[in-house]
């Protein structure tokens, strides 16, 4: 038998293709009737764009009879698409074959050597939730320096409230499309007319004699104000899909901050709910993340996936590292209300995931000839050096440019590198990034370029890739966080040309859409730089870097009160991606002279999942599956030895496969066994994942963990809703 096993395998890798085989387990007819089975791989590292594993495999003869299991190591590099949270194996290496009972090493290397020969064109797509519930992280800082997490300004209101962001205090310059003074540091269109300011927010105009407070509605409008207002309106429907929005302005209050500030509010009067299994209470009117520890009385906020505590609402406020929160923060139950918090709590499963999460690069190929970028500098080029590296970083550019120690210059947009031997270049592609790059320190504003890879090169294309570093989601210790949390000065010229920020946007977290901005901020008339050019860069788009402006959102009325609200139509940052008009989440969309995979995930399946009771479901197709009723469901797993093990689903415990003797027999080693318990575990969990996202997608209800009915409303820009 063992050699039929050999046999068969030599002879068949060359006659199939897994491009069309999207579930797990998939199966291989061959021509003789025989057929090979490879079950769901189990990833082990992930490393950039090269990942390895190991998956279980099995060959039944055409004549029937009992399947030979055996496991396949593999090591390879991924292609992904980040949107879709789909993944390819670009390139495959088999790197170990084992079958139980097989003695000869030189029918196992020509085994091995077949299969590899042959892998590359198997084209195995997976979702990359397998990848994030499966692998685990260390719990290291990934930083060379601690991030600032002091906390910022934080302002509770229990009334409907707007947030509205100034980089410092107002700097005001003449639009020539406007024909008036405007504050250019600010995400919103304020500008002036007959001694008044005029703020746009939530469909509703707004006056004041000063920038910073005052604010009132404005009942009637200038023939100047009904102009811009008409050109709003025109924008909004389009960036709407062509829909008029019927909801009715509210009007609201306004904060001015010129500081880095959050904003927490409640509707009306706090309303605390409790937490089951847990001494948590969280405020049931609010959007924000508010809890309160019933042990010590402190209230708990989490703000740019950081906590903070005080002795009330209104503070003092004082950071809490996430390994250091109240024990009952980790018993929050996956499908309750605020599990969205858990990504943010150190030692839970969506932690973990989040981290790894945070490290799968969205890829793609970068042409030569025909890819560019377009540098420019208010004046001259202002080069300062980078504390702790060799090098300087450019002061007063549209994007982001550096001189190494060599005095060659790199320049970074959208996710791409390019070189030249002058700072107005002309600018190539690059090979690769400046060698001191890795040792930015987070004070620095080019902190996120250490995240934007090259990975291989050619003469005609570069391959590269970039992490959600790069649009400012950071592993940090056992969890993530949004943004360094230090302030950078922005360059102020006869442009304007802002830094990254941390705070002011509500920025939280979804294991699906990745960082999202939430509650207690409008984004009014983001995309200004569409109608009113004016000089203060980036189209008005105030977030610093190319590819840090916040994403324009189809307009929701109510001036940012529970902004998350879905009738607006929410704008999501998926998987870090925080820029506007990137098609889909992936800034590599629609570059010229860039090719990123895109994988429709609708022919993406998995028609033999494993619920958390360990039974089978929507396993009505047979056509992805060995018959016979010890391999219908996805439940067989490889250990690091290459012994193949099943979950028996009525028991719950674990056999192992016996080759000799074609029988599952009852595992004793509990060493193993545990292991693959976090291999069962971390399956069920990518299946429920890989659920609640399609589910995400089709704007359906749903919980978390997929163990319970979604009973609350569909997600909103924060957490698991």
């Amino acid at each position: 038998m063992k050699y039929f096993v050999i046999a068969i395998l030599l002879t068949i890798f060359s006659t199939f293709s897994l491009v069309a085989q999207n579930k797990w387990p998939k199966e291989m007819k061959l021509a003789d009737g025989s057929s090979l089975t490879i079950y769901q791989p189990q990833p082990e590292s992930l490393n950039g764009n090269k990942i390895t594993g190991r998956a279980a495999v099995s060959v039944r003869k055409n004549t029937g009879g009992e399947p030979i299991f055996g496991a396949i190591f593999y090591a390879g590099t991924i292609t992904t698409d980040k949107a879709s949270r789909m993944a390819e194996l670009e390139t495959l290496s088999i790197t170990n074959v084992k079958f139980s009972g097989d003695a000869e090493k030189d029918k196992i290397d020509k085994m091995s050597a077949a299969i590899e020969k042959e892998a590359p064109t198997w084209k195995i797509q997976f979702s990359i939730d397998d990848v994030a519930a499966s692998i685990k992280k260390d719990n290291n800082t990934s930083s060379n320096n601690q991030f600032n997490n002091d906390p910022p300004k934080i302002i509770y209101t229990d009334k409907q409230t707007t947030l509205v962001l100034l980089d410092g205090a107002p700097k005001i310059q003449q639009d020539k499309d406007l024909d008036a003074e405007r504050v250019v540091n600010s995400p919103n269109l304020i500008f002036k007319e007959d001694n008044f300011w005029n703020m746009y927010l939530g469909g509703i105009w707004y006056k004041s004699s000063s920038v910073t407070e005052g604010w009132k509605p404005n009942a009637s409008l200038s023939k100047k104000l009904q102009s811009v207002d008409e050109q709003i309106k025109k924008q909004e429907k389009e960036a709407n899909g062509g829909k008029e929005n019927t909801e009715k302005p509210i009007v609201t209050e306004i904060i001015v901050a010129t500081s880095p500030t959050e904003l927490l509010q409640s509707k009306g009067v706090i309303d605390y709910k409790t937490i089951q299994g847990t001494s948590l209470l969280y405020v049931g009117n609010s959007s924000n993340e508010i809890f309160k520890d019933i042990n010590s009385q402190k209230t708990y906020v989490l703000l740019a996936g950081r906590w903070y505590n005080a002795p009330s609402i209104n503070g003092p406020w004082a950071y809490v590292a996430a390994d250091k929160l109240p024990a009952d923060f980790s018993k929050i139950p996956e499908g309750s209300e605020k599990d969205g918090v858990l990504a943010n709590v150190a030692g839970t499963d969506a932690a973990e995931e989040a981290k790894i999460d945070a490290e799968i690069p969205q890829t793609a190929k970068v042409d030569r000839k025909s890819a560019s970028i377009k540098v420019e500098f208010d004046g001259a080029p202002k080069f300062k050096n980078i504390e702790g590296t060799s090098l300087k970083v450019a002061e007063n550019s549209n994007v982001t440019v550096m001189q190494d120690q060599s005095g060659k210059y790199f320049a970074l947009d959208n996710g791409i590198w390019f070189t030249a031997s002058n700072a107005n270049g002309p600018w190539e592609v690059a090979n690769d990034r400046p060698k001191d790059v890795e040792n930015i320190p987070a004070s620095s504003s080019a902190y996120n370029t250490k995240y934007v890879y090259v990975y291989n090169s050619t003469p005609d294309v570069v391959y590269v890739g970039y992490t959600a570093g790069y649009m400012g989601g950071y592993v940090y210790g056992p969890t993530i966080v949004y943004g360094t949390g230090f302030y950078y000065t922005p360059w102020y010229g006869s442009v304007y040309y802002p830094r990254p920020v941390t705070w002011g946007f509500g920025f939280g977290y979804n294991p699906w859409t990745g960082w999202s901005m939430g509650v207690g901020f409008n984004v009014g008339f983001m995309h200004v730089g569409i109608g009113f050019g004016g000089g203060y860069g980036y189209g008005g788009g105030w977030f610093g870097p190319a590819m840090y402006r916040p994403p324009y959102r189809a307009p929701y009325y109510g001036g940012g009160y529970y902004g998350n609200r879905q009738s607006g139509g929410n704008t999501f940052v998926n998987n870090g991606n925080i820029n506007i008009n990137t098609g889909n989440g992936n800034i590599y969309n629609n570059k010229t002279g860039v090719s990123t995979k895109n994988i429709d995930r609708t022919s993406i399946g998995n028609n033999n999942k494993i619920n958390s009771n360990n039974k089978i479901s929507n396993n009505k197709a047979t056509n992805n599956r060995v018959g016979g009723d010890n391999n219908k469901a996805n439940n067989v797993f490889s250990d690091k030895d290459g012994n193949v093990f099943q979950k028996d689903n009525k028991t719950n415990n674990w056999n192992q496969r016996d080759n000799k003797t074609n029988e599952w027999k009852p595992s004793a080693d509990n060493n193993r066994t545990r292991d693959l318990d976090r291999d069962f575990s971390a399956r069920d969990r990518s299946n429920s994942r890989d659920q609640n996202f399609n589910n995400f997608q089709n704007n359906q209800k749903f919980s978390s963990a997929n163990r319970m009915p979604a009973s609350r409303p569909a997600m909103g820009g924060r957490g698991r809703r």
